[in-house]
């Protein structure tokens, strides 16, 4: 899997929820690349996402509604004749999903099974991919995750994402639906501007020449999975689904199969950025799994499917996006971090 098959996606009609989000924005750049007919469900405006600052906005179609307005959903489906569904729409952090259950059941749930219903309905939809969670899987006794693993969520997020995966292997059991479901580690990568994550948040307070912050004990192991591999994944899946109808209600855990603790990633992080800014551990996280570790062996060996990039190349291309978001303009002092940043 190295590039997308054109002749597949010239001119098919996508739709593709959560566009204004990390995976969902260069989803949307690699569609477009692909010569896709793109339609995005955009709910708000989110002015510093890369569907928006990449100009990716004026070569789409935008319907503006609710993931949980399933009459929205209808006729989108409906008037724009989808053929391909990419379903990323979610509530994705996992605090706010401490916070607030009520709204992430209502998206991550009530969402997916609303869109579900929606493309049930619709006779031009042929391939549907739902993105599920490593976190579907709870706290598992054995690691890594297979696919066989017991879905098993306990918390908020970790239980929003077990049932809407359970969702999409219904409609697509009982109801034929063409749903392939991914499940996949911690994403990463330029435009996740959600910066109470490690990743970005770790890059943001080095580019400013402050310590990074830590907010559990340090020891949590998770898959840090590039944003990248994330949108080619999806795709190629589509093209597997086109090719055999047989793998609906499959699911497939996508990962480069590095687990690393978060303490791990942040030294990564320094080393690619030249920092000696020692983080700052906090020991305040709760309601999160410690350990999480996917097996690919599934779509490695039934599919042929594997990363396009490396741990490293994933950090540096993250890395590189990030000091440009800070520091847009040519004039603009360069921290000894970014100027390393640019040598590397």
């Amino acid at each position: 899997m190295t590039v997308a098959n054109i002749e597949f996606w010239r001119d098919r009609r996508v739709f593709v929820t959560g566009a204004t989000g990390l995976v969902g924005g260069w989803l949307v750049r690699r569609l477009l690349e692909a010569q896709a007919d793109v339609v995005c469900l955009v709910r708000d405006w989110v002015p510093k996402s890369e569907l928006f600052t990449s100009g990716l906005l004026d070569k789409v179609s935008v319907v503006r509604g609710d993931l949980c307005d399933q009459e929205t959903l209808e006729r989108a489906l409906g008037e724009f004749e989808v053929n391909t569904v990419m379903h990323l729409g979610a509530q994705t952090i996992v605090g706010i999903a401490n916070r607030n259950p009520v709204s992430t059941f209502e998206a991550n749930i009530g969402g997916t099974w609303k869109l579900l219903e929606a493309c049930r309905r619709s006779p031009t939809v042929k391939q549907i991919i739902v993105a599920s969670s490593d976190k579907a899987y709870g706290e598992a006794k054995q690691l890594p995750y297979c696919e066989d693993t017991p879905l098993n969520g306990q918390h908020p997020y970790d239980v929003s994402k077990s049932c809407s995966d359970l969702i999409a292997q219904t409609y697509a059991t009982t109801y034929k639906l063409p749903v392939i479901i991914t499940r996949c580690g911690n994403f990463y990568g330029g435009g996740d501007l959600n910066w109470n994550r490690i990743i970005p948040g770790t890059v943001r307070s080095i580019l400013r020449g402050q310590r990074p912050i830590i907010r559990s004990d340090g020891t949590f192991v998770r898959d840090y999975f590039y944003v990248e591999d994330g949108a080619a994944a999806y795709m190629f899946l589509a093209e597997q689904l086109a090719k055999n109808p047989a793998l609906a209600g499959e699911a497939y855990n996508l990962s480069t199969e590095i687990p690393l603790s978060v303490v791990d990633i942040v030294d990564r992080i320094r080393a690619v950025m030249g920092s000696t800014l020692e983080p700052q551990i906090l020991g305040e996280a709760c309601h999160e799994i410690p350990h999480q570790v996917l097996s690919a062996e599934k779509a490695r060996t039934t599919l042929g499917w594997q990363p396009l990039f490396t741990l490293e190349e994933g950090l540096r291309r993250t890395i590189a996006w990030y000091t440009r978001f800070h520091q847009p303009a040519s004039n603009a002092p360069t921290s000894p971090a970014a100027a390393a940043v640019r040598a590397a």
